[in-house]
This record gives structure tokens, C-alpha cells and sequence, in this order.
């Protein structure tokens, strides 16, 4: 376990999909089991079981005795991804604001006023992981598992795009900013106005990772 909590595996598929995602391993490259394990100073069984996180979610194909290999993802793609998860995640928020009890909604609080610390101290990786589990949290909130298993599986797929997001200057700041209006509408009931700021808010991580994008094509051309 990793100082923010997460397994190696965890950090070292992070590591490799924002590898993937700055160009460093791009579309087509075949990932080296013994390559990655020399790169980030690991074993090759981390690095096995990472190739197997990011298989999930899309990054990467698993090919039958040929290895893994980068896939291009189109922005199409990702486009209907970003969709999907504002509206779950929408709905979920809409659900917590009518459904969560009053210790969850209490928990919800002190996740939210504990980020603003990491905020502060510009603490990125451990805002990324609060973040996650800030979601997590209004997920479980809904009160309904279908629809949480949902929103969990998507996200799984989008995570590293999402974890991208904060690359951008001042991304933490806003980020936090968007989490206060859903705070703010779950924890007075407003169902309808937490689902509009969830919905926004998602709709600003995906503008945030298109500026990541335009930043990179700029500086290829």
C-alpha cells in the first residue's frame, strides 16, 4: 500500500495510463512486460496485473500471445463516455439528495472540507484519491446498487482521463468549487439542483481534459 492508500498495482497502472496520455506511449506501442518492470522499478507481477487495470478501461487490448498495445481512443468515443457519466452521475446525485441519511450526508461534509486543505497545500495526489472517494461516496448515497455498479464500472473506464483533469492549472481549485454546489444542493435536499451541478460538473472534468488535449497537439505541431 502506497502512502495515498492505493496498492502498487493501483499506482503503477496511474503511472503507465498517464504515460499513455501525455504521448509518451503512443497509439500502436506494445507495452513490455520487462520494459515497464525495468522503467518504474518494479517486478514483472505488478506489472502484469496493472496491464490487466488498464485493459478495463480501454487503454490499452490485450492481444492472445502477441502482448498489450496502446489503443488509440477517438474522441467520439470519449465523448460518449463523458456522456454517460454525467448523466449517471447526475442521477446519482439527484437520488443522495433525497435519499441519504443524516450521518452519510454529514460524512459527505467532512470529505468536502477535508479537500479544501489538499487544495491549500495544492496537495494533487491526494486530492485525486479524496476525489475518487467523494464520488464513491454520492454513489453510494443513491441508495441503489444497480445503479452505483454502473456508475463505478464507468468510472473505472474513465478514471485516467478524469485523473488527467487536474493537469490544468487551477483544476484543483475549480474542482472543488464544482463539489461545493453538489454538497451544498444534496445536503438541503435539492434534488434538482444537485443533478444540474453534478451534471456540470462532469461537463467541466471533460472540457478540462480537452484542454489537456489541445495543449499536446499544439505543442506537436
Amino acid at each position: 500500500m502506497t502512502a495515498d492508500g492505493r496498492t502498487r498495482t493501483e499506482k503503477l497502472a496511474a503511472e503507465v495510463a498517464d504515460e499513455i496520455l501525455a504521448g509518451g506511449f503512443p497509439p500502436g506501442m506494445r507495452l513490455d512486460e520487462q520494459m515497464l518492470a525495468e522503467r518504474f522499478m518494479v517486478s514483472r507481477t505488478p506489472v502484469r496485473e496493472a496491464l490487466r487495470q488498464l485493459a478495463a478501461t480501454g487503454l490499452i487490448e490485450m492481444r492472445p500471445r502477441r502482448g498489450a498495445f496502446v489503443v488509440s481512443i477517438t474522441a467520439d468515443v470519449l465523448n460518449e463516455l463523458f456522456v454517460a457519466m454525467g448523466e449517471i452521475e447526475a442521477t446519482c446525485a439527484r437520488l443522495s439528495a433525497l435519499s441519504m441519511n443524516p450521518i452519510e450526508r454529514r460524512r459527505l461534509k467532512a470529505q468536502h472540507e477535508a479537500m479544501a486543505k489538499m487544495v491549500n497545500d495544492n496537495a494533487q495526489d491526494d486530492y485525486v484519491e479524496a476525489n475518487r472517494n467523494f464520488h464513491l461516496a454520492i454513489y453510494a448515497g443513491a441508495h441503489n446498487p444497480t445503479l452505483q455498479d454502473f456508475a463505478v464500472s464507468l468510472r473505472r473506464r474513465l478514471d485516467p482521463f478524469r485523473r488527467a483533469q487536474f493537469r490544468v492549472p487551477d483544476r484543483l481549485i475549480q474542482s472543488h468549487l464544482e463539489h461545493e454546489r453538489v454538497v451544498n444542493a444534496i445536503l438541503s435536499g435539492d434534488s434538482v439542483l444537485a443533478h444540474a451541478a453534478m451534471l456540470d460538473h462532469v461537463n467541466l472534468v471533460e472540457d478540462a481534459f480537452e484542454q489537456i488535449n489541445a495543449g499536446q497537439a499544439r505543442a506537436a505541431g
